[in-house]
């Protein structure tokens, strides 16, 4: 169930909101909405594996053996 909330913010930043909102083809009331989501959401606790998997290029096969990988690119780097 939605309700009404009444907000009080500079002329401006109300005109510069209305302009964005435009561009962006969503109302007011879903950025509000959408910030207090965001705003309020509990982060997701990461665990090392994650954030490892985050810092892996994306063109990386993740089966990929990375030690052999990094030879066979030093081989061809020096002419091994």
């Amino acid at each position: 169930m939605k309700t009404r909330l009444n907000l009080t913010i500079e002329e401006g930043l109300l005109e510069q909101t209305k302009i964005y909102a435009q561009k962006q083809h969503i109302s007011i009331s879903e950025l509000v909405e959408g910030y207090f989501k965001n705003l309020t959401k509990t982060p997701k606790q990461k665990n090392i594996v994650d954030l490892v998997e985050q810092l892996a290029p994306p063109d990386i096969d993740p089966n990929a053996n990375l030690k052999e990988l990094y030879y066979q690119n030093q081989s061809k780097k020096y002419g091994i």
